[in-house]
């Protein structure tokens, strides 16, 4: 073996890996800024609003165990109850989710279609219904939950401040209803209070513009109307629908708002057969929005802007392009070469004076130090939002210690994500909690035994 050569092969490989995580920290460092704007500064809340009208949409799949629980939330708002109206497309279900949403007064469309399958599909079938049966202003926006979701009882009140201080999209405040169940719960939850208090409600002080995550958004009808007729069309189909949508709204010059008073709690997984594959589809469609509309953000970073409210556009481009890519593949790139130096070093372990430590320290090290961030990263989301993580204090304690070995998980799933073959799979909801139930943190209170994995 050539000792020089291997020497200076091991060396190039540490060059990398710096140059590598040099790149990493240059684009991420921004989001440490936004944990300092988002403990020292609030995004002001609006004060005033005019009524609007608003058409609930729920995408439901076989959810009868949990749609009732949502439905009555929606009907318990303190918004005027006559400017709401509440749809279910009960979408390729086997169960009783149609009835059980009549009978609790949404209105209701079954959609029976196996070769069409995810979200996206369902609400532009439900815009298709909608143009039939209602006339052009019956609407002045739509609010987007997953079945399984419960609001808070000014949720609809608190979001309508928000759109009407002038934003076309309005996400919120996404907290959890079985935080305490186990590691992996925690983990998703954890991860959502911290996209909502350090990313979104900084991304609103700064004035740029904030990112739908799933479920608990608004939007205005004339992003999804088209033509003189104003048509709704709902065209978003990719894995990760939500993404896609934010992504071109940004794209537009849409600024993306952010009500963090208005307040919904969703469940969370908590088989990992379950998360493998829900997070895998997440891994795929972050993959395809970034295929399709890359380069756009690429561009719209550096395009000229007129004003100042036009430049935060260029901001709002570089931000969703960190968010939807450049992590995945420079992680994945760092341990590359951190897998490749470690064997390098162990085939000459002896003959160039090398030890043992030194080469599992190379491919250790970085998640180690990945491992560090996302337990202060746990730290300090847990203790900012500790009154609105409604567990136990000894579990709140405990799954800061392992959010980081869920985040470590996403490291094959990223892997896999590459090369798998996904589509949507449905997430089984049991949770059947009442708001009261959520906030006194008793799990077991109206729950219905959750499915064992297969």
């Amino acid at each position: 073996m050539n000792l020089t050569f291997m020497a200076q092969f091991l060396l190039v490989l540490q060059n990398i890996n710096k140059v590598l995580t040099t790149l990493f920290l240059v684009c991420y460092s921004y989001q440490f800024f936004f944990i300092f704007i988002s403990l020292f500064w609030k995004p002001r809340t609006p004060k005033e609003s005019v009524p609007h009208k608003f058409a609930v949409i729920i995408s439901a799949r076989n959810e009868e165990a949990v749609i009732g629980g949502l439905i009555d939330s929606i009907k318990n708002q303190t918004y005027p109850s006559e400017l709401i109206t509440t749809f279910v497309i009960a979408d390729n279900c086997t169960d009783a989710t149609a009835e059980i949403s009549r009978e609790a007064g949404a209105v209701v469309y079954v959609r029976n279609d196996l070769t069409k399958i995810g979200k996206g599909y369902a609400i532009d079938y439900l815009m298709e219904r909608i143009n039939e049966d209602y006339p052009a202003d019956a609407f002045d926006a739509f609010i987007v939950f997953d079945a399984d979701n419960i609001l808070e009882k000014n949720y609809i009140e608190e979001m309508n401040k928000t759109y009407s201080a002038g934003y076309k999209v309005v996400t919120s405040y996404r907290n959890s209803k079985n935080y305490g169940d186990n590691w992996i719960s925690a983990g998703y939850a954890l991860w959502f209070l911290r996209e909502a208090r350090y990313l979104n409600a900084a991304r609103m002080v700064l004035g740029t513009s904030c990112a739908v995550s799933g479920t608990g958004f608004l939007f205005d009808r004339s992003t999804v109307s088209t033509g003189e007729n104003g048509k709704l069309e709902w065209k978003y189909f990719l894995l990760t629908e939500d993404i896609q949508f934010t992504t071109v709204n940004i794209l537009s010059g849409v600024r993306v708002g952010y009500c963090g008073t208005a307040h919904f709690y969703d469940e969370q997984p908590t088989k990992f057969r379950q998360s493998w594959h829900q997070r895998l589809r997440w891994g795929r469609g972050y993959l395809q929005v970034y295929r399709h509309y890359g380069l756009k953000l690429i561009k719209g970073i550096f395009r000229r802007r007129r004003s100042e409210s036009e430049s935060r556009t260029n901001f709002a481009c570089f931000d969703m392009a960190m968010t939807i890519m450049p992590a995945m593949i420079l992680s994945l790139m760092i341990l590359a070469v951190d897998i490749i130096g470690m064997v390098g070093t162990l085939m000459t372990l002896f003959e160039i004076g090398s030890t043992f430590g030194h080469a599992i320290w190379l491919i250790v090290g970085p998640l180690l130090r990945a491992n560090a961030m996302m337990f202060v990263l746990g730290i300090i989301t847990t203790i900012t939002e500790w009154r609105n993580i409604h567990t136990t204090t000894w579990k709140k304690i405990l799954y800061i210690i392992t959010f980081p070995i869920f985040m470590l998980t996403y490291i094959p799933i990223a892997v896999a994500s590459f090369f798998a073959k996904v589509s949507w799979k449905h997430i089984e909801h049991s949770r059947s909690l009442s708001l009261d139930d959520v906030k006194s943190g008793n799990k077991k209170a109206g729950e219905v035994e959750p499915p064992k994995d297969e």
